[in-house]
C-alpha cells in the first residue's frame, strides 16, 4: 500500500468518525431527535410507549441513579405513600433494618425494576428473581406457622402478597370478611358526586361557567363555525349545557402569551379547566401517559393486548371515549372500550352476568349503580383526596391503577358487590378472567383458609386468657 492510499484511508476514517460524532451529539442533545438508538434494550411493557421520550426517566442525560429514582417518584410516588405502601423507605432507613439493604437495596426502585433488560423482566416489570422475598423473610415460618413449607416463589401469587400495597390482604381485613356470601345483599357502586360538591371543587371556574341551564339561543360560537343540528342536540342534552358550559369554554384556549385563540379540535388541556383531577389521572395511566410527556396520543396499534383492526390508528384522548359535544358517559363506559379491545376477556363481556346488569341499569329496569360496565371495574369510583381538606368520589381515569396485580381491584371494585372469598377465587381463576367472570370459580383460595385458622387461634387464645383471669392465674 503506497503513502497516498494510506493517507486517503485516514482522511475517510476521520471524516466518517466526525460525521458519526456530530450525528450522535445532535441526537443526544436535540429535543426533537430520535434517541432510541441509545437504548441498550427494549423497555418493559409498562413503559414501552415512552421509547421516544428518554427524558421521561433520564431527566438529566448525565445524571446517575438518583435521577432515575426521582423520575420514578415523580410518576409513581403518589401511589406509594402510607397507608398504601407496605415497604416505605423509612422502614429500611431505620438503623435496625439497615442490614437488609445488603441483600437488596429496597430504597431504589431500579433495584427491582431495571429497564432495557427483557431477558430478566417478568410480570409487572420486576427484574428480581421471583423468590426475592427470601432476602428479608427467611424466618417467616417461625413468625407465621401457617406459612410452614411454602416456597418463596409463591409469595406474589394472586391472592397473596403485593410488595407495594398489602392493604387488601392484611390479616385483620381477611378475618373481617370471613363467611361472606359470593354476592352481597346490597350491590351498588358509590354514587358520583361532582355536581353535589361543586362548591368545594377548587379548580372549577365558576366565574366563567355559572351553574345555569343554557338554551340553543345562548350558543356563543355562531361567528366561529356553523353549528349543525346534531351538534346542537348533543350539546343541549349534556351536563355542560345544563351547567352553563358554552362552546367557547372548550374551543377557546390561551396561547401562552395571555391572548386567546380558537381551536376546532380541543385537546385534553381544555378539559383540565374543570376536570383537572380526572385529566391528571388519565395521563398517569397507559391510555394517556404519552400526553403527559408531550408526545402524540397513544394509538391501539401500540398496545400489547389484541386490538381491533379498525381502531389501530385512532388517537386516545378524552374525546376518544367521551365523543365531542355529547360526552356520553354511558357510551364511554362500554362501547368505547369494546371499540378497541379485542382480547378474550373483553370479547366475553357481552355474554357475562355483568353485562346483563348493565343493560338493566341503562334501560331503567334497575337503579343507578347496580350495573357493571367495563369502567365499573377498570375505572372504578373511588374516594380521592382532591385537596388537603376535602375528598370526593371520582371515576378514576387511571385505568392502570388497579390492573396488575389484579388483587388491587379487590377494594376499589369487587367488594362493592361480592364477598372476599369469592373475589379472591375469581381473580386467581384464569378461565373466569377469560370468560369475564361468567359462572363460578373452581380454584380454592388458601388465603381465606389461613385467615380462618388464624381467627380460630385468636379466639382460643382470648378464651384461655379470659379463663386465666377468672381464676387469678
Amino acid at each position: 500500500m503506497n503513502v497516498s492510499e494510506t493517507a486517503l484511508k485516514w482522511i475517510l476514517w476521520i471524516v466518517l468518525t466526525t460525521i458519526i460524532v456530530i450525528w450522535l451529539g445532535y441526537s443526544m442533545l436535540s429535543e426533537s431527535a430520535d434517541k432510541t438508538i441509545f437504548m441498550p434494550g427494549p423497555l418493559s411493557p409498562g413503559h414501552h410507549q415512552l421509547a421516544d421520550a428518554c427524558g421521561a426517566c433520564h431527566a438529566d442525560a448525565f445524571g446517575g441513579g438518583e435521577v432515575l429514582q426521582q423520575s420514578c417518584v415523580d410518576c409513581h410516588g403518589e401511589d406509594r405513600v402510607k397507608p398504601f405502601d407496605s415497604h416505605p423507605a423509612k422502614k429500611f432507613k431505620d438503623p435496625r433494618n439497615v442490614e437488609l439493604l445488603e441483600n437488596i437495596d429496597a430504597l431504589m426502585c431500579t433495584s427491582c425494576h431495571t429497564e432495557h433488560r427483557p431477558e430478566i423482566t417478568a410480570k409487572d416489570g420486576v427484574t428480581q428473581p421471583i423468590d426475592f422475598c427470601v432476602h428479608c423473610h427467611q424466618d417467616v415460618a417461625e413468625e407465621r406457622p401457617s406459612h410452614e413449607g411454602m416456597a418463596f416463589d409463591t409469595c406474589k401469587d394472586s391472592g397473596c402478597h403485593n410488595f407495594h400495597n398489602n392493604r387488601a390482604l392484611y390479616t385483620d381485613f381477611l378475618i373481617k370478611h370471613l363467611d361472606e356470601p359470593p354476592t352481597l345483599k346490597q350491590v351498588v357502586l358509590p354514587a358520583k358526586e361532582y355536581l353535589d360538591v361543586i362548591d368545594e371543587v377548587v379548580e372549577y371556574p365558576r366565574e366563567k361557567y355559572p351553574l345555569t341551564q343554557l338554551e340553543e339561543k345562548d350558543i356563543d360560537a355562531v361567528e366561529r363555525l356553523t353549528v349543525s343540528p346534531e351538534i346542537k342536540k348533543d350539546w343541549l342534552e349534556t351536563s355542560h349545557a345544563k351547567s352553563g358550559v358554552n362552546c367557547t369554554a372548550c374551543h377557546i384556549t390561551e396561547d401562552g402569551s395571555g391572548s386567546e385563540k380558537w381551536t376546532d379540535h380541543p385537546e385534553h388541556q381544555a378539559c383540565s379547566s374543570c376536570h383537572s383531577v380526572e385529566v391528571s389521572r388519565f395521563t398517569e395511566g397507559k391510555h394517556g401517559m404519552r400526553l403527559k410527556q408531550g408526545l402524540s396520543p397513544m394509538t391501539p396499534e401500540n398496545a400489547m393486548l389484541p386490538m381491533k383492526e379498525a381502531a389501530q390508528h385512532e388517537d386516545l384522548t378524552c374525546s376518544s371515549c367521551h365523543g365531542a359535544h355529547r360526552f356520553d358517559v354511558v357510551s364511554a363506559a362500554v362501547e368505547s372500550c369494546l371499540g378497541c379491545h379485542d382480547d378474550d376477556h373483553s370479547l366475553a363481556y357481552e355474554q357475562s352476568p355483568h353485562y346483563q346488569l348493565w343493560q338493566k341499569e341503562i334501560s331503567g329496569e334497575a337503579e343507578a349503580g347496580t350495573g357493571v360496565s367495563c369502567a365499573s371495574c377498570h375505572m372504578p369510583r373511588i374516594s380521592y383526596d382532591v385537596s388537603e381538606w376535602s375528598s370526593r368520589i371520582i371515576v378514576d381515569h387511571n385505568q392502570s391503577a388497579n390492573l396488575s396485580p389484579n388483587s388491587k381491584m379487590i377494594r376499589s371494585s369487587c367488594l362493592h358487590c361480592h364477598g372476599l372469598e369469592f373475589t379472591l377465587e375469581a381473580l386467581i381463576d384464569v378461565n373466569m378472567i377469560n370468560n369475564n367472570f361468567t359462572g363460578k370459580p373452581v380454584i380454592n383460595s388458601e388465603t381465606m383458609d389461613l385467615a380462618d385458622s388464624e381467627n380460630q387461634r385468636r379466639l382460643k387464645a382470648a378464651a384461655e386468657d379470659e379463663d386465666a383471669g377468672m381464676f387469678g392465674f
